[in-house]
Formats: structure tokens, C-alpha cells, sequence
């Protein structure tokens, strides 16, 4: 199968000549056959986080013999009369069953499939209020069993509900969430592989399993990504390798200061973008390097407002591929022809990604820096239980003297702390796109705490080129600290508040420029610019 021949779509310009030389260097280390065989020194000496992380190579094919279980399951789930199934999870857990949720018709017969993964009180209860109680399938989705935001949601509607037949699990062998859903007795417990990292894990039970609930072809999806995997083996020519040529293109674009990954999809296929930063983000940006993802930018009518930091890569062709390229940018084209070639898009991109950190050095399985404001929000949170002060109390200050601060080069992102469909949000994507036109810089929009989860790793780890605009809802803390979350001493508006006052420290501690600033400021400065 022809398809995959990225070499074709690739108009590189003057990047040519790097990539070239990326490849040959890949070529000469046997760049592909050493992921195949699990060759943790390609990455780095020590085989933590390397050695066991590799189980997307292969998970594809194992969730496919799995096709009578889970088809099972999905039957009894739909003949016990679910009219709902909640997926509450965060990062890898969530962002490709939202992917799912949005992109592919349900049919009339199958439960609707709704994504938690916000602790946003206006969020909770807009899910809520949607959902019939009696008739939905709540599955929680953790790798580690011991997600916050995950644990809150579960004990929120196990608290609301109680009755075990509604809930299932999706989590890794031995975790506090297996312990916790065999003693409660959930309808069900998916033990996914371990060796797979979360934003790697699409293909397997943490995408499969709520593909199958929505009554989604999800054999499709795996035979898709299973003609791609043929592609990707060791042999044949390296420098036709769909997976070895686009992990060149990213990393030798990233090392000639490329590095704003700009992608350009099909509308009907957008969210696979917020998929597609996590595993980008998480994966690359760490060790004062990385490629920044820039999803869900619209392309400028003035090409003149990108600057020499872009590297544009479209699903399917887009008009303006060409004009990019005309104007100097360097594009790359991969064949897409339909939402079904997502399965294929996901193991190519992953490979990709091992690829593009192999090229730059960098380990692309851990998250150094996440625990980071895992570790501030429980640092807020004890002094609010400690009644140490107000840690919550984060003062606004001037856009205008954080904007001032942007220089060619950098990354303007935008942090919101508000519900993920607030009208709100489509404001701030006026605003993003307004200070892109004034300022010539790529911009990023992303809902907190779900960017916490995919490209916070590369805020902190990455390269500090990040201007970071921080807002909240103020009204999460409203009803004495939002919606109580059963079993702790606050509420999700508190916890929502701690996740933002957390974050915004842990930046400022890496020396990065951030500042919380009011939503009146920033529409304002959208409006004007």
C-alpha cells in the first residue's frame, strides 16, 4: 500500500538539507530496528522509563483478538438499557476517547459517549445535568490508579449512584483502581497492558474500550494502524520510512529553530489535534528542548505574520499547504483519507515521535516535570487545610506588561481554568488568533487542568520560549469551594483553583514568563489588536 509515502508530501526547502542529514544519522545508529527490538541505549543509557514503554509497538493486534469480549461487552451494556457512558480520565485516558466521542457518528442504537476531564465545577455539572444517572456506564480511565481528578469524579458519582453494575474500569495490573473496582465489584475491570505510557495508549483498552461502547468500528481503526505498521518495519529502503522521515523532519526542524509543529486538519477530524499535543508535548519537550505543537490555529489570511520558527504539517492536503510553501515554509503532506486512517495516524505519529527523540537526545517515554504541579496543587491544598494564609489568593496583573515581554521566536499560550464548552472559550479563540496577527508569534489555547496533562510537561521542560497568560473562572469558587468531592476536605471549585495557583508557581519557579491576568483584560486585548 502506497499511501503512506510521506517522502512525497514533504516540500522542505531550505530544511531539506538538515533532514538529509538527520536521516543518514538515524540510518547509520539502525534507528528503526532498534525500537522494534526494544533497544533502550537508542534513547538513553538507563533503561528506566524506556524499557517498559514500548508496548504500543504491538497492542494493536492484541486488542483486535480481543474483538468477541469486548463486542460482549459492549452488547450487555447496550441490552441492559445504558442510554450514557462517562468516561472520566485525564491526558492519555481521555483525549483519544474525546477524539472518539466527537469525530465519528453514533449510531441510534448505542449509549452516547460523553469525556470528564475537568474539575471546572460549571464543567461537572453541565455533565451532570445531560446525563440520565439510572442509565449511564461510568468507567474510570488511570493508568496509575491514582489520578486526582480521576479518583475525585469516580467517588463524586459512586457517591450519587452506588450501584457497582454502572461502573467500570480501565487501568494498569495492581493499581489502587483495580484494588478498589474488584472490592466494590464493577461490572468490569480492563487490565491494560503496563508497558504502554498513557499518551501512548490510544490503540489500546483506554481507546478501544469506549470506541466499542459507542458502537465505533473500532476493527477498522486497528486494521488501519495494522497496514501502517507493515510500513514501519526495519526493512526496505530507511529513507522511504514513513515513521523514520517524519520523526527526521520534526527533530531536524526543531535543532534549525522550527520548532512550532503548526498542524492543519480537517475540521471533522480537529480534536485528534488535542491528541496529537499530548503525545508531541509530553514526549518532546523536556531537557531545554522539544517541539512545540500548535493545533487548532487557523490559518492566517497574511502569511506575513508567521515567523522563520514554523514547520507546517496538514492531514490530507490543505489550500493553503501550498502557499505555505510557496512563501518558504517548509510543509509536509500526509496522505488522510478518511476518520477511519486515524489508526494509522496513531501509530505513525507515535513512531514518529520515538524517533524524533531519538534524534534529539532526549528520553520521549518519561514526564520529568509533570509531577511538578501535581506536587504545588497538594502544596496548596495543605496550606489551605494547614490555614496557612490564602494560597489561593493569586493576584491579576497587566496583559499589556506580560505581552511586552514576547520577542520573535516565542510562544504565546493561553491557560484557561473555565468549563471546556464555555462560550468563553470560543472568545479566547478570537483573542489567540488576534495577538498571532499583532504579535507574530505562534499561539496555543489550552483548558486547565486537562493541558496539565499533555503539554504542561513542555511548558516547564521545554524550551523557554513559552509566555504563559493565565485566567480562572472566578466563579468556580463560588458555593463554598464548588461541588464537595466525597472523602476530601474540598470541593472541585477549590481543587480547580489549586490546580491554577499551583501551576502558575511552578512556572515562575522555572524563571518563565507568567502572569494570571483578568478574562476582561484579555477579551479587551483581543478586541484591540
Amino acid at each position: 500500500m502506497e499511501w503512506l509515502n510521506t517522502r512525497e508530501g514533504e516540500r522542505l526547502g531550505a530544511l531539506g538539507p538538515a533532514v538529509d542529514a538527520a536521516i543518514a544519522d538515524l540510518v547509520e545508529r539502525d534507528a528503526v530496528a532498534r525500537v522494534w527490538s526494544g533497544d533502550h541505549t537508542l534513547w538513553q543509557d538507563d533503561p528506566t522509563e524506556v524499557a517498559d514503554r514500548l508496548g504500543w509497538l504491538r497492542v494493536g493486534p492484541e486488542i483486535a483478538a480481543a474483538q468477541a469480549d469486548l463486542d460482549r461487552f459492549a452488547a450487555d451494556v447496550y441490552g441492559d438499557g445504558f442510554h450514557h457512558v462517562l468516561v472520566m480520565g485525564m491526558g492519555g485516558s481521555s483525549l483519544f476517547p474525546e477524539v472518539i466521542a466527537t469525530t465519528f457518528a453514533r449510531p441510534d442504537d448505542r449509549p452516547r459517549l460523553s469525556v470528564l476531564d475537568s474539575t471546572d465545577p460549571a464543567a461537572l455539572r453541565r455533565v451532570e445535568a445531560a446525563l440520565d444517572l439510572d442509565r449511564t456506564l461510568f468507567v474510570a480511565s488511570s493508568k496509575s490508579g491514582s489520578t486526582l481528578e480521576t479518583a475525585s469524579h469516580l467517588a463524586y458519582f459512586w457517591d450519587k449512584v452506588g450501584r457497582p453494575e454502572q461502573f467500570a474500569v480501565v487501568t494498569d495490573a495492581g493499581s489502587a483502581l483495580e484494588a478498589s473496582a474488584r472490592e466494590r465489584g464493577f461490572r468490569r475491570v480492563f487490565v491494560n497492558r503496563s508497558d504502554i505510557g498513557g499518551r501512548y495508549s490510544a490503540l489500546s483498552y483506554f481507546g478501544m474500550v469506549p470506541a466499542a461502547l459507542a458502537g465505533v468500528d473500532y476493527l477498522r481503526l486497528l486494521r488501519s494502524a495494522d497496514v501502517v505498521a507493515e510500513q514501519l518495519q526495519p526493512d526496505g529502503d530507511p529513507h522511504r520510512h514513513p515513521g523514520l522521515r517524519l520523526g527526521a523532519v520534526m527533530a531536524a526542524a526543531a535543532k534549525a529553530g522550527r520548532d512550532k509543529l503548526t498542524l492543519l486538519l480537517d475540521p471533522d477530524v480537529a480534536t485528534f489535534g488535542l491528541w496529537l499535543e499530548q503525545l508531541i508535548a509530553e514526549s518532546t519537550g523536556k531537557s531545554g528542548t522539544g517541539v512545540v505543537p500548535v493545533a487548532g490555529e487557523d490559518v492566517a489570511a497574511d502569511l506575513r505574520v508567521y515567523g522563520d520558527d514554523r514547520l507546517f504539517v496538514g492531514l490530507g492536503w490543505h489550500p493553503a499547504l501550498d502557499e505555505l510553501a510557496d512563501a518558504g515554509h517548509p510543509v509536509v503532506e500526509l496522505p488522510f483519507e478518511n476518520a477511519y486512517g486515524l489508526g494509522a495516524q496513531v501509530l505513525l505519529w507515535e513512531f514518529a515521535t520515538a524517533i524524533c527523540g531519538a534524534a534529539l537526545g532526549i528520553n520521549p517515554f518519561d514526564q520529568p516535570n509533570v509531577a511538578e504541579a501535581k506536587a504545588a496543587t497538594n502544596d496548596v491544598l495543605a496550606r489551605i487545610e494547614a490555614g496557612d494564609g490564602d494560597p489561593l489568593a493569586v493576584a491579576a496583573e497587566p496583559l499589556d506588561a506580560l505581552l511586552a515581554q514576547v520577542r520573535p521566536g516565542d510562544y504565546l499560550a493561553l491557560q484557561a481554568y473555565v468549563d471546556p464548552e464555555s462560550p468563553l472559550i470560543a472568545d479566547l479563540q478570537r483573542v489567540r488568533l488576534a495577538l498571532r496577527d499583532r504579535l507574530g508569534v505562534a499561539t496555543t489555547l489550552g483548558v486547565g487542568p486537562r493541558f496539565l496533562h499533555s503539554t504542561g510537561q513542555l511548558h516547564k521542560g521545554g524550551p523557554p520560549s513559552g509566555v504563559f497568560v493565565q485566567v480562572v473562572d472566578d466563579a468556580a469558587l463560588a458555593d463554598g469551594g464548588g461541588p464537595a468531592i466525597p472523602g476530601q476536605d474540598f470541593g472541585f471549585g477549590t481543587l480547580l483553583a489549586a490546580q491554577a495557583a499551583g501551576d502558575l508557581a511552578t512556572l515562575r519557579a522555572h524563571g518563565l514568563r507568567a502572569a494570571r491576568v483578568t478574562v476582561d483584560d484579555l477579551l479587551a486585548a483581543g478586541a484591540g489588536a
